[in-house]
C-alpha cells in the first residue's frame, strides 16, 4: 500500500507511529495565530469589551483597518474568535471554548499547569 506524503511513519522496532503532517501543519498555524502580540491584544480587547466591530477594534488599537481585518481573519480561521452579524455590522467575540481546548492541549503538550481559573 502506497504511503501518502502527508503521513510520516516512524518506528523503533517496537512502536510504530503515524504522524499526519497536514494536521500537524494546521495545529502549528493555530498556535501561531495565538502566539502573536497584536492578535493577543485583539483577544484581550474583545475579552474586555465582550463584542466589537472591526472599526471599534482598529480605532481602539490605532491600527490601519486592513491590518485589523487581516489579523481578525487569522483569528477567525483558527476559530479563536466568532462573528455575529447584526444588520450591516459584524461583531467579533472571543471563542472561549476554543481557547480552553487549545490551553488544555498546551498543558498536555508541555506537561505544566499554567494558572487557569476553573469553576
Amino acid at each position: 500500500m502506497a504511503q501518502s506524503n502527508a503521513i510520516m511513519t516512524l518506528s523503533n522496532g517496537e512502536i510504530t507511529i503515524k504522524v499526519d503532517l497536514i494536521q500537524t501543519k494546521k495545529s502549528a498555524a493555530i498556535l501561531r495565530a495565538l502566539n502573536h502580540k497584536l492578535r493577543q491584544q485583539i483577544i484581550k480587547l474583545l475579552n474586555d469589551s465582550k463584542k466589537m466591530t472591526v472599526t471599534e477594534i482598529y480605532v481602539k488599537l490605532r491600527l490601519e483597518q486592513s491590518v485589523a481585518s487581516q489579523h481578525l481573519a487569522i483569528l477567525r480561521l483558527a476559530q479563536l474568535v466568532t462573528t455575529k452579524r447584526d444588520g450591516k455590522f459584524i461583531f467579533y467575540s472571543v471563542n472561549y471554548e476554543r481557547i480552553d481546548e487549545i490551553n488544555d492541549f498546551i498543558i498536555d503538550l508541555v506537561g505544566k499547569t499554567p494558572s487557569k481559573e476553573r469553576e
